[in-house]
């Protein structure tokens, strides 16, 4: 659906975005993440055409976006963080003069607005004055608007941001809904929010991608070893002994007591090692009673913070090739700089 080869984008000496390459395909949600001044808001200028590359391709449905924007960027509807609506229209006004502007034909435009309404699910507010709406409606009206003409691909930039927690979690479910028959790419600070709807995520620092790949890839990459919690009435120093020789454990750490009268420990093991069998039997055998048991698996927060954290301890823009993982074994192989490349105009 959106093809990106090599994206750079420049101002003057700086690189705003350095050589970015990924793909989506149709009907899955990319979640796009990277610290602020990472380049996420360059990158989706670029994909809907407001910003030109310095160098790159972006291909939307197979169309280039700089040779055809036109046609490209009817497959394209953008969200951006703050909705540009005209508060003194009622919704429904303001749906039919985006379908117009958007050339959407006249013999179409009455059952398109009525299904658009239905499917941003604002059908019963459809004559209030935008002015008046709360932030979650002020949202469906944004998200509305970028669904009119049907376009193939959504980019959502901070949908939920400002939102309260039910409005939030009825936003997820509605994008989720909208990733059946459309493509979406969601920008967003919100790491849950990420982790929960996404099918791949890809992280950016410093205009660089650093990660590329599913949630549960992504865990698998960025965690060294599997570590699984354990709460007991008591220890002694032969019980640690023997749950440091089980086969595949790494350590066995004491933890600060959550419950009184109970210790906690974590045993972690090597990856792809499954000791909690084992835990649990010598727990039996050495009569130490168990009262909780219990895998931990790394954040998204953590893995986040360890994608970025790591290229700011190693690479730098000049000099140093990224470590790029893809679920499409997608690479982002460096090229070197052109010199004398001018920076580009925005476009429109």
């Amino acid at each position: 659906m959106i093809e990106v080869t090599h994206l750079v984008k420049k101002y003057g000496k700086h690189i705003a975005v350095n050589d970015i390459s990924f793909s989506v395909k149709e009907g899955e949600i990319l979640g796009f993440l990277g610290p602020n001044g990472a380049g996420k808001s360059t990158t989706m200028n670029m994909m809907t055409g407001y910003l030109s590359s310095t160098s790159g391709s972006i291909k939307i449905n197979g169309i280039d976006i700089l040779e055809n924007p036109i046609e490209a960027k009817k497959n394209i509807g953008y969200l951006p963080e703050i909705p540009p609506l005209y508060m003194d229209m009622t919704i429904e006004d303001y749906l039919i003069f985006v379908a117009k502007l958007k050339k959407v034909k006249k013999t179409e435009l009455k059952v398109h607005i009525e299904e658009i309404l239905k499917r941003a699910e604002i059908e019963h507010v459809r004559n209030r004055l935008i002015k008046n709406l709360s932030k979650g409606y002020k949202q469906r009206v944004g998200l509305a608007c970028a669904l009119i003409g049907n376009p193939k691909l959504l980019i959502l930039d901070e949908p939920t941001v400002g939102l309260d927690p039910k409005q939030i979690i009825e936003m997820r479910a509605l994008i989720k809904e909208l990733s059946k028959k459309h493509t979406i790419i969601l920008s967003s600070h919100i790491l849950p929010e990420i982790s929960a709807i996404c099918d791949k995520i890809m992280i950016i620092n410093k205009g660089n991608m650093v990660a590329l790949d599913s949630p549960e890839n992504l865990q698998h990459l960025f965690t060294q070893n599997v570590r699984t919690v354990l709460r007991l009435r008591s220890i002694d120093e032969a019980f640690t002994t023997a749950l440091s020789q089980i086969e595949g454990v790494v350590q066995v750490k004491v933890l600060e007591t959550v419950e009184e009268n109970t210790t906690e420990l974590a045993v972690d093991a090597n990856q792809g090692m499954d000791v909690r069998e084992a835990i649990f039997k010598l727990c039996s055998e050495t009569n130490h009673p168990l009262l909780m048991m219990q895998s931990e698996t790394i954040s998204l927060e953590d893995i986040f913070l360890k994608a970025t954290m790591s290229m700011e301890n190693t690479a730098t823009l000049e000099n140093t090739p990224e470590t790029t993982t893809s679920l499409d074994s997608l690479t982002a192989e460096k090229q070197n700089s052109k010199e004398g490349v001018k920076d580009e105009e925005y476009t429109i």
